[in-house]
């Protein structure tokens, strides 16, 4: 294995000859091809034809455009029988569907609900009156912060002021409910 080289050498002739079944008997060689047989004509057509690779590839897209063309035409022509056979349906429909449609049309439009959105939006805001902090509560909040910041490496240790904020929260929220509630 591997003793042999795979290639022939430069000055060998080839191993084959391809063979041309003509009265003439010529033959054709090739040193690199498998043997196969081609008629002389054949080759002589080949090789006085004067249709290049261009031309057969403008040729040939010439005929998919076509093929694809017609494709397109009988997809839209059955379209367009569906269509008209939907717009009969349509126009036969019964006179429940006609209830259900007179229904739908009853209900409001994107833009009369985005109105009303809106209005809504603009009465909530009104209603919506932020005031400010009491003293205690704002302090016991600044407490909070202060203890973090210095004791940014042990929060735990501020469980005293987030306890005395949690009550001073509950006194406003209490005050709140009894405001509502009364």
């Amino acid at each position: 294995m591997g003793s042999s080289s795979s290639k022939p050498a430069a000055g060998q002739s080839p191993s084959y000859v391809w063979k041309a079944p003509n009265p003439a008997n010529r033959t054709i060689a090739s040193p690199r091809s498998s043997p196969i047989g081609i008629s002389q004509d054949v080759v002589e057509s080949l090789q006085s034809s004067s249709e290049t690779d261009t031309s057969r590839a403008q040729t040939l897209e010439l005929a998919v455009q076509a093929r694809v063309g017609s494709e397109l035409r009988k997809l839209s022509e059955h379209e367009s029988a569906t269509l008209r056979e939907a717009q009969e349906k349509l126009t036969s429909a019964s006179p429940a569907d006609d209830e259900e449609a007179a229904a739908a049309q009853q209900q409001p439009s994107r833009q009369t609900v985005s109105k009303e959105v809106e209005a809504l939006r603009a009465r909530l805001d009104k209603r919506k009156q932020l005031r400010p902090l009491p003293d205690s509560v704002d302090r016991a909040r600044s407490d909070v912060v202060r203890c973090l910041v210095e004791n940014d490496r042990r929060p735990l240790d501020c469980w005293l002021e987030v306890e005395a904020f949690k009550e001073e929260v509950r006194r406003l929220e209490k005050g709140w409910v009894d405001k509502v509630v009364s």
